[in-house]
């Protein structure tokens, strides 16, 4: 009768699992009134919920309880009277009757309805979480992140990977984001820090010979928040030896699409490969949302000998919106003030007609140039060209932003289109003391084949890192690690790092290196990404138990809070006045 692991000494079975094949037997379910219904004074309807559904319990004489009570009900399995079967419920063609009530914990009335009809405000929702938890969406959406991470867990394990748990209390790395300080009351005036990653821990591991480490790891960040960003995050976290790009991206894909199919139902087929330098040219970020097309064009050659003032740029990218004749001026007008808020000098538009192109500017461009521009990628009447001309980079990261806002899906909307991003820039940059900027973290190994310019076009250095991107969410990153020591000493040198300071950062794991570092190279996904987009959510926050808000408060329990005077002494702390 009773299904597997449901039983226990309170009850026989969960609410939901009531179904025909048990009529005539007795049985005691637990959960939540979701409803109670009167019929006249000596008949109950009570809706009994708990997190597999609701099962209706009919009560004979009057009972004294409200929405949101806890009851253990007892009653025996019944056919419901003809014409009452609900098709909504997969328990609605049976019912409790002749019930006992036992009430377990009674309930004031909850600042929200718990069903889902009711929109209820985000605020409010944080507030009351474990109230929003009971909710049929949150229940869902928690256990599909269970079901994922079991699931990328089992596939870690298959292909031969240790579970390791590494340290929370850690020391300052190199990672780039601000990290959360934790006082040491026994070493006052010094520190830990709450891992942004188990990067270094792990790379430790390979030295010790682990071979293949994965972790579902809790790390935290004290960054900026936004719909897929919180203090606290929790990624699979993978390091292997005697490994290449490729190895890492097998064992990834593997736990991946094995969750997806989990999640969905569908397995995705292999993911495909797109350098860096691709993704900005046809789509103008390192994060391509595929499930659209609109590929930026480059009509630079076209526009060499221009005379067109607002033209006279090294590089002229355009990018064809589909039906964008239709678009009205405030819009184009819109668009263009977005641009210049990226950094563009303007935006040009071409609307396709059958009279020819559309625009202030057409009456400056040859023959040429008009054709150019009337069939880019294909471009056919009721179309809308539009135009960035400036320096490279800026071109393109300027139509890939406005090609999201004109044609991007709600992230979490199918189908899922993944992509690894390969060949990242070593370097992005100079700092103002004249060093180059790492642009992933020190340990990355340089391509093989750019290594010599290091010295002498550093800016030109291909990484060994990737991304594995998701419907235009970054889902994580990785990278081959250095383990030649010489090799890592050209880029500390290159990135202005004495030999003292290397040593005082890095010093256990430079050290760790000295006494036989295998080829070793890794991996991390956002676990809370990938979930949000299995389950349809936008927002990160929707499959997080207790998330922050976006001001990185907890509205629930209050925090952050201050902290006792005895507190404050124990850890030695002073306090600078508020600006």
């Amino acid at each position: 009768m009773t299904k597997k692991f449901e039983t226990t000494s309170m009850r026989d079975l969960l609410c939901g699992n009531v179904d025909a094949t048990m009529i005539g037997e007795r049985l005691s379910v637990c959960g939540w009134v979701a409803k109670r219904r009167e019929h006249g004074e000596h008949l109950a309807f009570l809706d009994l919920r708990d997190r597999s559904g609701v099962v209706q319990a009919v009560v004979d004489g009057s009972v004294d309880v409200r929405g949101e009570y806890v009851l253990r009900i007892t009653g025996t399995v019944s056919r419901r009277p003809e014409g009452t079967v609900n098709d909504r419920l997969t328990t609605g063609e049976v019912e409790l009757t002749d019930c006992q009530v036992e009430v377990l914990s009674a309930a004031e009335p909850p600042p929200f309805q718990i069903d889902e009809r009711s929109d209820v405000d985000e605020q409010v929702r944080l507030k009351y979480r474990y109230i929003d938890l009971r909710r049929d969406k949150m229940q869902r959406n928690l256990r599909m992140r269970a079901n994922v991470n079991a699931t990328m867990r089992r596939a870690m394990e298959r292909q031969g990977f240790c579970e390791v748990e590494t340290p929370l209390l850690w020391a300052p790395t190199p990672e780039g984001a601000r990290e959360f300080v934790v006082p040491s009351r026994l070493h006052p005036g010094e520190f830990y820090v709450l891992p942004q990653s188990p990067q270094i821990a792990k790379q430790l591991l390979m030295v010790g010979g682990l071979d293949r480490y994965f972790q579902i790891a809790r790390c935290l960040r004290d960054e900026d928040l936004r719909a897929d960003r919180q203090f606290e995050f929790t990624q699979l976290d993978v390091e292997a030896s005697f490994v290449n790009q490729d190895d890492i991206f097998a064992f990834v894909s593997e736990a991946v699409l094995d969750a997806a199919e989990e999640a969905t139902g569908e397995r995705p087929g292999p993911i495909g490969t797109m350098t860096w330098a691709a993704a900005l040219d046809r789509y103008g970020t390192d994060k391509p949302d595929l499930r659209f097309a609109m590929e930026l064009h480059d009509l630079s050659a076209i526009f060499v000998s221009t005379e067109v003032k607002a033209f006279s740029a090294p590089t002229i990218k355009a990018m064809r919106v589909p039906g964008g004749a239709e678009f009205t001026r405030s819009r184009l007008d819109t668009l263009t003030e977005h641009a210049k808020s990226l950094g563009a000098k303007g935006l040009a538009w071409f609307r396709v007609t059958a009279e020819g192109l559309d625009s202030p500017l057409v009456r400056f461009l040859n023959p040429e140039e008009s054709a150019a521009i009337a069939v880019v990628d294909g471009a056919q009447v009721g179309d809308l060209v539009l135009i960035v001309a400036d320096e490279y980079a800026l071109a393109c990261k300027v139509l890939g932003a406005l090609r999201l806002v004109i044609g991007a899906p709600p992230v979490s909307q199918g189908p899922h289109r993944y992509v690894w991003i390969t060949e990242f820039p070593l370097f992005e940059g100079v700092d103002e003391d004249g060093n180059l900027v790492a642009a992933h973290h020190p340990f990355t190994m340089p391509h093989p084949d750019d290594l010599e310019l290091i010295d002498t076009e550093p800016l030109k250095v291909r990484s060994q890192s990737y991304d594995l991107v998701l419907n235009g969410w970054e889902l994580g990153s990785g990278s081959v690690r250095i383990h030649r020591a010489d090799i890592q000493s050209r880029i500390f040198q290159a990135l202005g790092i004495s030999d003292d300071e290397a040593h005082h950062r890095f010093g256990f794991l430079l050290g760790a290196f000295k006494y036989g570092a295998p080829p070793h190279a890794g991996f991390a996904v956002g676990i809370d990404r990938l979930v949000a987009i299995f389950a349809g959510e936008d927002n990160i926050r929707e499959v997080i138990a207790f998330p922050k808000t976006q001001s990185g408060a907890d509205l629930m329990t209050g925090a952050p809070k201050n902290i006792t005077e005895r507190q404050i002494r124990d850890l030695r702390l002073k306090f600078a006045p508020k600006v």
